[in-house]
């Protein structure tokens, strides 16, 4: 996942991404590791998701 910071942590760090996704009522908190990075953001990748938080950024990343 693309997350949009002009501050970037270094790649390999552990971060937490904190989002309420549209069609979503609760908070999601993502265990993700920092791939890559740009001036505009960083590339994630997620570590052990819950059924809830992997139903709910499929249903997210789903063409309509």
């Amino acid at each position: 996942m693309f997350v949009e910071t002009t501050t970037p942590p270094p790649f390999g760090a552990e971060v937490v991404i904190s989002v309420v996704l549209p069609g979503q009522k609760d908070r999601l908190v993502l265990p993700a590791v920092v791939r890559w990075t740009s001036p505009d953001g960083m590339g994630v990748q997620f570590g052990l998701l819950g059924a809830r938080e992997t139903y709910a950024i499929t249903e997210f990343s789903k063409p309509e």
